[in-house]
């Protein structure tokens, strides 16, 4: 018998190590810009600026920086200086590179890992100007500083020097900073700081991208209304003639809210300022050089401005650094919390809202607010490079105290603005009551159906709010669990649907024989849109529906033919998003001591946890308990694990690729038992017979 012939590495369905690539250094910048930047684009090409100018504002924000210049040259560059401390030109001892060259090369590298050299900052991953530097053609960076003028070049991320103008003049690389001379000590001109010019390598980009000019100077005005003081000017020379425009804002975000509001005020802007700290578990680098976890205590700042006008639409600016959030985040999400349970707090107190009105929701609160909600977070967390959303847990909390306290002394409390807080609650009331009003109207027309008209099934305990987005409709298995549930669960928008016995397999019966069984019928009259092709997912009665079946085999063959109903007979439900599996727990676990028990969703996971208990010296109290109906749990039980929105978790239903879903559907529920019974003697092996229920 021979062996087999080694594969060639060309042999295109050969797979070995000499497939593996290691990417070092900018390499895998060049290879995958779009990580970096968001995308090649001209979105991502503005980006470039947007991460040398953060740099430059982060030298404002640690007070040592007063103008900062981007110009857009005739040749395609971009240039920005600032007056700041320049960047450090000594040689940093762990890589042996000036700090020049470190942060213009090596990825997270910087002064913002909480060294002191930024309080605050809006680069947080030290990434920012080596990116630049890995997609640039050519990046030039002049830095004052020491009575001296510092220059270095690179091209493609390595140093080097050009022997002249612009980036197609010949490179030989060199490695190390040049003095190009004593530093100027005329007026007017700062000894110190950073000069960036860069020439974007575009076949990296798209074909056709180019800088937003006006996102750009956008950024610039945005940024000089979020630090008052700061000059910042922007110089077109691609033109005949230089254009030049300067933004400076000294009245900081307030002025900025009166900005960006295109309505006539109700109200004068409200600025709101407040400080406060909280603890964070961050990795930290010891004096050896390693990262040892650390619960450190961080301070932060919070300043938002304001106002309701005469419209009715909502523009809230977040900010975290000076850097925009444009998908808000931790900080935004505080600010809306606190907004919405202060007014309606305020709403009671003056009685524009009554006892028994609905509290208003958070729409009839932001109804033609614009507000601008900035903080300051040392090594704040963000979701991606591109810092959209801010995810920094304790920040919320900050934000939302700040808010409540403000809110109440600037402006509820306020004897000078009684008369535009009075106006303010009424427009939010009037929101509130027209919301209600055309939901109203949009229900009733609703439930004008054929089968809204006959009287619901006697067994629904139906839930009092009519908002199709908060209702639920929870199909539960058997009495027990219907007496357990209505006491676990909210009535407000949480109604239960019990079902006896096994309904019937929709996929071997006709049409007729569905509409004739008892469980069935009642499942779409209570769902109230109709079924087949008729069916109208606007008519459903509830937002969601959750299939609620007990942790048995009995429960799993109930919930598999609930989702063969809505598959063949009510399949929008599924298309949508809408039908669900509550997750309810198997395994509850008392420990010796401990307040609160624990619980499982699986046997694995019971395992895990009975090993950690035992291996930091406590107990498990009495047997675990396992779980085989809901009617088993106390109503407290039942909420906590399975129903409360706060601490359930739901399986959403997916039909994932429609003929496959068919083909399985048919398999495992349809006439044709022999394929069936094939699937379950190959299958057979594959199951574990200690978890089954006999």
């Amino acid at each position: 018998m021979t062996s087999p012939a080694p594969s060639s590495p060309r042999d295109p369905s050969a797979y070995n190590a000499e497939h593996l690539s290691v990417l070092e250094g900018l390499e895998a910048v060049r290879k995958r810009p779009g990580m970096y930047i968001g995308s090649t684009d001209s979105k991502g090409l503005t980006h470039l600026a947007y991460e040398i100018l953060d740099n430059a504002v982060d030298e404002a924000l640690a007070g040592h920086c007063a103008r900062i210049e981007l110009t857009l040259h005739a040749d395609g560059s971009v240039e920005v200086a600032d007056d700041g401390r320049g960047i450090p030109v000594d040689v940093e001892p762990r890589s042996g590179l000036t700090g020049v060259e470190l942060v213009l090369t090596k990825l997270h590298a910087g002064g913002k890992f909480g060294g002191g050299g930024y309080k605050t900052s809006g680069g947080l991953h030290g990434v920012g100007a080596s990116v630049v530097n890995a997609l640039s053609r050519r990046l030039d960076v002049t830095v004052r500083r020491g009575g001296r003028v510092h220059a270095m070049s690179f091209c493609r991320g390595v140093p080097g020097t050009f022997d002249g103008d612009g980036p197609t003049a010949a490179f030989t690389p060199r490695a190390g900073l040049s003095v190009a001379g004593k530093a100027p000590r005329s007026k007017g001109v700062s000894p110190t700081g950073t000069t960036v010019r860069w020439w974007p390598d575009m076949p990296l980009f798209s074909a056709g991208s180019a800088v937003d000019v006006s996102q750009v100077h956008d950024r610039l005005r945005q940024t000089a209304f979020l630090v008052p003081g700061l000059t910042l000017a922007m110089l077109d020379r691609r033109g005949d003639e230089a254009v030049e425009e300067v933004f400076r804002f000294d009245g900081g975000t307030a002025d900025f809210v009166e900005h960006l509001a295109v309505d006539g005020a109700v109200c004068d802007p409200v600025h709101v300022v407040g400080t406060g700290d909280y603890k964070e578990t961050v990795p930290v680098l010891d004096a050896s050089g390693h990262m040892t976890t650390q619960t450190v205590e961080r301070h932060c700042e919070v300043d938002i401005a304001l106002r309701w006008g005469t419209g009715y639409d909502t523009r809230v600016s977040s900010f975290c650094n000076v850097v925009a959030t444009p998908h808000g985040g931790t900080h935004q999400n505080g600010f809306e919390r606190a907004l919405l349970r202060t007014l309606n707090d305020a709403l009671r107190t003056t009685r524009v809202l009554r006892a028994n009105d609905e509290p208003v929701i958070k729409d009839d609160v932001l109804e033609g607010l614009t507000a601008v909600v900035t903080v300051k977070v040392p090594e704040p967390q963000y979701l991606g490079q591109t810092k959209d959303e801010l995810g920094t847990p304790g920040v919320s909390k900050i934000v939302a105290d700040v808010v409540a306290r403000g809110l109440r002394t600037e402006f509820l409390d306020s004897k000078r603005r009684k008369a535009q807080a009075r106006v303010v609650l009424e427009k939010i009331a009037a929101a509130a009551k027209t919301r209600q009003a055309a939901k109203a109207s949009k229900d009733a027309a609703r439930r004008k159906t054929a089968l809204e008209t006959s009287t619901l099934p006697a067994k629904l305990a139906d839930c009092r709010s009519t908002d199709v987005s908060r209702t639920e409709l929870w199909l539960v298995e058997g009495d027990s669990a219907l007496g357990t549930g209505k006491l676990a669960r909210n009535s407000e928008f949480q109604a239960l649907l019990p079902l006896r016995g096994k309904i019937l397999n929709v996929q071997k019966a006709g049409i007729s024989e569905m509409l004739s069984n008892a469980e069935c019928a009642a499942i779409i009259q209570v769902v109230g849109a109709g079924t087949g092709r008729t069916f109208d997912l606007d008519a459903m009665r509830y937002g969601k529906i959750v299939i609620t079946t007990d942790a048995d085999v009995d429960g799993a063959h109930i919930r598999c033919l609930l989702i063969t109903l809505f598959a063949r007979y009510m399949r929008p439900v599924i298309e949508a998003g809408r039908l669900f599996a509550a997750v309810p727990p198997l395994h509850r676990i008392e420990v010796v001591g401990a307040k609160e028990p624990i619980y499982t969703y699986s046997e694995k996971q019971r395992q895990h946890e009975i090993r950690k208990i035992t291996a930091r010296g406590a107990k498990v109290k009495g047997q675990v308990q396992r779980y085989k109906g809901l009617g088993e749990m106390d109503p407290d039980q039942l909420a906590e694990t399975t129903m409360h929105p706060a601490t359930r978790t739901l399986r959403r239903i997916n039909s994932g690729e429609v003929d496959a879903a068919e083909r399985v559907l048919e398999l495992l529920m349809g006439n044709d038992v022999a394929p069936r019974r094939d699937f379950i003697v190959s299958s057979a092996s594959r199951v574990n017979k200690e978890l089954l229920d006999t």
